[in-house]
């Protein structure tokens, strides 16, 4: 079968500028690529067909012969065609890039590829009253900063990086897998693109030392557990130039003695007396910003909660404060005196002769335990 017109093919016109045969070519490959159409022999076809186009079109010398000879002219058979551009390998290492989310660099054009720094976290533990109210204080941290001895070159004084052989400078090479063509890192420079023949003897070769560094951190009041604050900036440095990452301080709160926090609100525990349940009465309670007291009526029964609004703490993102929850514990009383012990009986005696009226829920389970029996 004779071959389709390559200008065809790619669906462009003779006048076609490189970077128009260029785009055509990337539509078809990644229109036809072999690992999208898995099951299409004709697509493979079409892919193989385009390959061909642009490997000849690409490259000037047999787009010269193609124009001028047609076919023949860039047949290999015939002895016409022109001298290897390397074309297809430079546009196809695009066209994989896209097809399977990788970023690649400057293809040999360009320098050394530039990264950013890692981000680094860090955990403050604080305690809930200062979350509550807000906090300021400093934390150290691990930096780097330039060696003193070579200035940051990383080479021994006296002496200069050189640039890497491997890669000639660019801090990439091109791995070819058959048709495949993918960049990776410089495994001799790791993408310096420069090599120390003679490394500092201070800081081996890195051009910086790690140290430790303060800074300052304001907690807003409000922040609650698992919470992050970004300093940016203060992550890793970056590699060849690249900006630095960031910091992050995540806030780690500690357990407290009387409150548990819910989100803006608070929860505690008021243990009360036999006596105060019964009674009722006026009930002082701590909050973090001071004290506050709710009325106990009579015959109050435990595992009641009282709510105390805006007694919470006021979130970051919050316009209000939240609630203090007050949960009401009757504590049974220990290590009786025998005087003790006779008037507890003398009172239990009085209150069942009271019938259901002083204990209903005790009436109320009893009267619910004969009915399953029965």
């Amino acid at each position: 079968m004779a071959k389709r017109d390559f200008y065809e093919v790619l669906g462009v016109g003779k006048d076609a500028s490189d970077d128009e045969i260029k785009k055509a070519y990337r539509k078809l490959a990644m229109k036809y690529h072999p690992d999208r159409n898995p099951d299409s022999k004709g697509a493979e076809d079409k892919f193989k067909e385009a390959k061909e186009a642009y490997e000849m079109l690409s490259d000037s010398q047999k787009r010269d012969a193609y124009d001028r000879y047609g076919h023949a002219g860039v047949d290999p058979n015939m002895g016409m065609g022109g001298g290897g551009g390397g074309g297809f390998a430079d546009a196809f290492g695009d066209i994989f890039g896209d097809i399977f989310g990788q970023t690649g660099g400057g293809r040999g054009r360009g320098g050394p590829q530039v990264y950013r720094g890692a981000d680094l976290r860090y955990n403050l533990e604080i305690t809930l009253e200062q979350a509550a109210h807000g906090y300021d204080t400093t934390i150290r941290v691990p930096s780097w900063d330039n060696c003193e001895t070579c200035h940051g070159s990383g080479a021994k004084p006296g002496t200069s990086p050189v640039t890497c052989t491997t890669c000639g400078g660019h801090g990439q090479v091109r791995m070819q897998q058959g048709f495949f063509s993918v960049l990776q890192t410089c495994p001799k420079c790791h993408g310096t693109g420069k090599i120390n023949p003679t490394p500092c003897g201070t800081c081996s070769g890195a051009g910086k030392i790690k140290r430790n560094k303060t800074l300052e951190v304001k907690i807003p009041a409000g922040i609650d557990d698992g919470m992050r604050i970004r300093s940016s900036g203060n992550g890793e440095p970056g590699m060849n130039g690249g900006p630095p990452g960031d910091l992050y301080v995540e806030i780690r709160i500690k357990q407290h003695s009387m409150f548990q926090r819910d989100g803006d609100d608070l929860h505690c525990e008021i243990p009360i007396s036999f006596a105060k349940a019964a009674l009722g009465g006026e009930i002082e309670v701590p909050t973090l910003n001071g004290k506050a007291s709710f009325t106990l009526p009579e015959g109050t029964q435990t595992g009641k909660t009282f709510r105390l609004r805006s007694k919470g703490i006021k979130g970051v993102r919050s316009g209000y404060a939240g609630d203090l929850f007050c949960h009401v514990v009757i504590e049974t009383p220990v290590t009786l005196t025998d005087r003790q012990k006779e008037l507890l009986r003398e009172f239990d005696q009085l209150t069942t002769e009271g019938g259901s009226k002083h204990s209903p829920q005790t009436k109320t389970w009893k009267d619910k335990v004969k009915d399953f029996f029965e």
